[in-house]
């Protein structure tokens, strides 16, 4: 078994857990937290996958979203990775800026050095962690996937990019347009250097405009969130499911901004959102 148990704590009747194990993909050892229901003691149970954002770990979702109640009702473990490969020998922003390297994957697979041996998290979201996961808790196959802000960007990408990996897919805050925002211009750049046609395949709103989706979208955006204009751009994913016939679920939600409080307060409705997915 190549995971080792960091922690462990009951929670709702379940228990919260934090693993670490060694990534072949990512060429480093890394850290996720789950979240098994009190189900997962009598049967396998599906999951919801969370994506985080920048700077941030695989335990914020857990310890600020207040997600685990609700999880605990339905039946659904909650998977959360890191935001990117950690390290000693990872390569980090040379001016320590918080927006590139250490805890600003973008979950993408990086193709430009010094990030290319470590930065793919593409590949490590959408392969070697289910699969080790599946392998060894009692989880099963089926997946929904959800996310904030640079998290957001991920599961609506991870999806759009594999659909037949999940049943649903929802964010809070995404990044929609990255190829047109500082964040995504300056990671992008930096990952996959500066040939801005190889930046298409990571960017929600021009995948959704080119292929469109069959799968349940749903995104929440606050409307006092101090990225909205300038780094998030939802406008373009409004634009690019309309112009693909793709059903897409935006709530604006008035007076709330971009951090774990507006989260807290609907995250109850995302993971009702995928359990009628998942749980059929």
């Amino acid at each position: 078994m190549n995971l080792q148990l960091v922690s462990s704590q009951r929670c709702f009747g379940g228990l919260q857990q934090r693993y670490s194990h060694v990534s072949k993909v990512l060429n480093c050892t890394m850290q996720f937290s789950v979240f098994l229901p009190p189900q997962a003691a009598q049967h396998k149970v599906p999951a919801l996958y969370w994506l985080s954002g920048l700077t941030c770990t695989d335990e914020n979702f857990s310890s600020k979203a207040g997600a685990q109640r609700i999880a605990a009702e339905l039946g659904m473990a909650l998977i959360i990775p890191d935001t990117s490969p950690r390290g000693a020998d990872v390569a980090d922003s040379p001016d320590g800026a918080y927006d590139l390297g250490l805890g600003a994957g973008f979950y993408v697979n990086a193709t430009q050095e010094p990030w290319a041996s470590h930065y793919r998290m593409d590949d490590y979201i959408q392969q070697e962690l289910p699969a080790l996961i599946e392998a060894n808790l009692p989880v099963t196959a089926k997946k929904a996937i959800s996310g904030h802000s640079m998290g957001g960007h991920g599961a609506l990408v991870l999806a759009l990019r594999a659909p037949q990996n999940y049943l649903s897919v929802s964010a809070f805050a995404p990044i929609c347009n990255p190829t047109r925002c500082d964040w995504g211009q300056k990671a992008f750049t930096a990952y996959l250097g500066a040939d801005e046609s190889s930046w298409a395949q990571y960017d929600a709103s021009m995948l959704l405009a080119k292929t469109g989706s069959r799968l349940p979208i749903l995104v929440s955006q606050g409307g006092d969130d101090q990225f909205l204009t300038n780094q998030l751009k939802p406008e373009s994913l409004q634009q690019a499911a309309a112009a693909s016939n793709t059903k897409l679920i935006y709530e604006l939600q008035p007076g709330y901004d971009h951090s774990y409080y507006f989260i807290a307060t609907f995250i109850e409705q995302h993971v009702r959102f995928h359990a009628r997915f998942l749980l059929g």
